[in-house]
C-alpha cells in the first residue's frame, strides 16, 4: 500500500500526467487550505474502497503524532464504498503509516489506513 500511495503522489506531481478534472479540482482545493499549526494538524485518512479507488476523510488533531499509536482509529459508512451491507455498514479504519502532506504542507499529514469490521476482522480490500 505504501508503494501504491507513493506512486499516486508521484503521478500527481509528474508534468506529463493530466489528472481527471475532478481530481485536479480536489488537489487544488487541498493546496488552497491554509491552517496554521495553532489551528491544529490536518490528518487526511486514506484507504482503498471495494472498487480499488482511493477514498479519504480528514480530521483535525491537536498535535503532530510521533507514531501511528498516537493516531486514533476512525470509522465510515462502508455501504457507500461497497465494503459493507447497508444494514450493518460501519467500517473501522486503522492507521498503518503516515507521511508529510505534500498538498497542504507541514505540519499536516497523510495517514495510510487498513479497513476492518467493527469486530476487528480485516476487509479483503486491504
Amino acid at each position: 500500500f505504501d508503494d501504491l500511495c507513493c506512486f499516486h503522489l508521484r503521478l500527481l506531481h509528474t508534468t506529463r500526467f493530466h489528472p481527471h478534472p475532478a481530481m485536479a479540482s480536489l488537489v487544488q482545493k487541498l493546496k488552497d487550505i491554509t491552517l496554521s499549526p495553532k489551528d491544529g494538524i490536518v490528518a487526511e485518512y486514506i484507504w482503498m474502497d471495494a472498487d480499488g479507488k482511493l477514498r479519504s476523510k480528514a480530521r483535525t488533531l491537536k498535535k503532530t503524532p510521533r507514531s501511528t499509536a498516537d493516531l486514533p482509529d476512525w470509522n465510515y459508512d462502508g455501504s457507500s464504498t461497497n465494503q459493507a451491507p447497508g444494514e450493518d455498514s460501519e467500517v473501522i479504519i486503522k492507521p498503518q503509516a503516515f507521511y508529510p502532506d505534500p498538498f497542504r504542507g507541514a505540519p499536516h499529514i497523510l495517514v495510510m489506513t487498513d479497513t476492518y469490521t467493527p469486530q476487528g476482522e480485516p476487509l479483503p480490500t486491504n
